[in-house]
């Protein structure tokens, strides 16, 4: 891949992860966390809503001509998500005060201009290591 394909697709990422925090914020989420890190892995949003601290994989596609945008979140995406969540909870646990109905994993699927978030959309992975 050139280098100017990689910072495009990281420049449109940031673009498209800053599209959905709007619209979640606009939906009632109160986004706590952009862009987690952890050595392991990465989740996009983190935002409580509804009594729930949810994990946000942000993901676009310009067409469906690859795919729909939610299925590029496989098991392996699923697992190394969950194992961040993990991490962020050991360290940020005290959230869970501010989250009484517990932890949710959601997915806000872009494809072209049109956004879906698909709330609950994968069950934790209990075998994360």
């Amino acid at each position: 891949m050139k280098k100017g394909n990689t910072l495009n697709k990281r420049k449109t990422g940031a673009e498209q992860e800053a599209t959905a925090c709007a619209y979640l914020e606009q939906r009632g989420v109160m986004i706590v966390e952009r862009n987690f890190r952890t050595r392991c892995g990465e989740i996009d949003l983190i935002g409580i809503h509804d009594g729930y601290l949810m994990f946000a994989e942000v993901k676009y596609r310009s067409s469906a001509d690859c795919g729909f945008p939610e299925e590029a979140v496989t098991g392996a995406k699923q697992r190394t998500i969950c194992r961040v969540a993990e991490w962020y909870l050991y360290t940020h646990g005290q959230i869970l005060l501010q989250a009484p109905r517990g932890v949710r994993y959601d997915v806000v699927a872009i494809l072209g201009n049109q956004i879906r978030w698909i709330q609950n959309a994968f069950e934790h992975q209990g075998d994360c290591h």
